[in-house]
């Protein structure tokens, strides 16, 4: 039962969509424009770096506080390590399939990242974070370093369990807490489909790489622009 509260309560607090609340403040759905996806890094291509941090923040610290809540509710609790993977479980399906936007929301990788640091377990945090940023920086792929980290996320916790460094983990909940973690992991596959294949074909956008068609409009406008003024 404890369990499907918290994933309840995940769920709930998942529902709020930072990019699209910000997108329409400024009179945009964000799901129409770029990508589609009601992410981070859509924001940021769509209506700037502001929007980005903005929608990051919002994204990732709903996670932290949902995992915040539930450790003030079952305060105590010898499985909590368990319940904070559900409620960020909880979090990251109220991101990606938000009821309210017929299920059209996000990747889910900055909730991913709130509910990661919302287990407590510095190393764990720690090691996330440099994968993301090590990755970002030498393949300048943000869905690269977003997969890597998730599975370097699932690959942690089943090692640090093992050996015992995860002290918040009861021996009996490893398997169930694998399971859970794994499904975060398959999530945010799930959702990078199409990332996955433009990767492999190597068409997949780069930090700061515009698209084709933004590059061909730039280079119109500015030859239209050197014609007037050569008029």
């Amino acid at each position: 039962m404890e369990r499907l509260i918290c994933l309840v309560i995940g769920y709930i607090f998942g529902l709020f969509q930072t990019s699209f609340i910000y997108g329409k403040l400024h009179h945009v759905d964000i799901r129409d424009y770029g990508s589609g996806n009601a992410g981070t890094t859509n924001a940021m291509r769509v209506l700037g770096r502001k929007a980005g941090v903005i929608t990051y923040l919002g994204d990732a610290f709903k996670a932290l506080f949902a995992g915040l809540f539930v450790r003030l509710i079952f305060h105590g609790n010898e499985d909590m390590f368990l319940l904070l993977l559900y409620t960020g479980l909880g979090v990251i399906l109220g991101h990606n399939f938000p009821f309210y936007m017929n299920f059209r929301g996000g990747k889910g990788i900055a909730a991913t990242s709130g509910a990661l640091a919302a287990l407590g377990d510095w190393k764990i945090t720690l090691l996330a974070f440099l994968t993301f940023s090590g990755v970002t920086l030498i393949s300048k792929y943000v869905s690269l370093a977003s997969l890597c980290m998730v599975t370097g996320l699932f690959l942690e916790i089943v090692v640090f369990s093992q050996v015992g460094w995860l002290p918040g983990l009861a021996e009996q909940d490893r398997i169930e807490a694998y399971i859970i973690a794994l499904l975060w992991m398959i999530m945010a596959y799930g959702r990078h489909y199409e990332n996955i294949k433009r990767l492999i074909h190597g068409t997949e956008r780069k930090v700061g790489q515009k698209r084709k068609e933004d590059q061909a409009q730039e280079v119109t406008e500015a030859t239209a622009g050197q014609t007037s003024f050569g008029k």
